[in-house]
């Protein structure tokens, strides 16, 4: 799709050398998307970097700027290498003291917390909190980049405390032609020929195969103008049926 002003992006920075190492499979970048996708905000770039201080500063600094928020997941724990906190301030060149209200819940829980606990009160000058509704310590927003658990569950409950702050855009609605018994050789030039002809409509081609001879591509539209997509929609199955792919349905998305 083409961008507009009317357009809300977003990026997603995974943090954790678990991640990268295999040990732990993430399941935040679906969640988010989708997510984010219900308030119109569409989810252009993910990275994953290490818990290097540097490699999430200058990955912080480049996604905040390019896009109109930020999500963070992960690096906000009490152990050595939970360093996305103090990362996301020396990104934005401010100090990541012990915040009150997360020190007064640490000390409910633990009385005194001890250095590793304190950890995670840090939270960047000028930045607000994000509720944890499940358990542990909250996350915080500094700016337009939301600071996230990287525990799934955690994640989530804390997603709800975002969507509220955010500039919502025209949602994304989409509707899926589904070939069956055709390969992408076959559909690839109408394909090309309805993409060309709707430029703000986001076409992709989704290949399947079932053994041991089920094969074809759902072909998925997806927009902001429900009229165009449905349009797009249309002119792809007529276009599919002047050349004898005739086993075609349509699906809901």
């Amino acid at each position: 799709m083409t961008a507009s002003k009317d357009r809300v992006t977003a990026a997603v920075l995974i943090i954790g050398d678990e991640i990268l190492s295999g040990r732990t499979q993430d399941v935040n970048l679906n969640a988010i998307a989708r997510y984010l996708a219900t308030y119109g905000v569409d989810l252009c770039e993910a990275r994953v970097v290490p818990d290097v201080e540097q490699e999430i500063v200058d990955a912080v600094n480049a996604l905040r700027t390019k896009y109109d928020y930020l999500v963070t997941t992960g690096g906000i724990g009490p152990t050595h290498d939970d360093i996305t906190a103090d990362s996301v301030a020396k990104a934005f060149g401010v100090t990541a003291p012990e915040h009150p209200e997360i020190m007064a819940m640490l000390r409910e829980r633990w009385g005194e917390p001890n250095a590793a606990r304190r950890r995670m009160a840090h939270v960047p000058e000028g930045g607000s909190l994000v509720k944890n509704p499940v358990q542990g310590p909250p996350g915080f927003q500094k700016d337009n980049v939301f600071v996230l658990a990287g525990v799934p569950a955690i994640m989530r409950g804390m997603l709800d405390d975002v969507g509220p702050r955010l500039r919502t855009g025209a949602v994304v609605v989409a509707t899926t032609v589904r070939v069956t018994g055709a390969g992408e050789g076959t559909i690839a030039a109408p394909l090309e020929a309805v993409a060309k002809a709707y430029p703000d409509l986001s076409i992709g081609s989704y290949p399947f195969f079932a053994p041991p001879d089920v094969y074809g591509a759902s072909l998925v539209i997806r927009g902001r103008d429900p009229a165009q997509v449905e349009a797009a929609a249309v002119e792809l199955e007529k276009t599919l049926a002047d050349l004898g792919v005739t086993n075609v349905e349509r699906l809901e998305a």
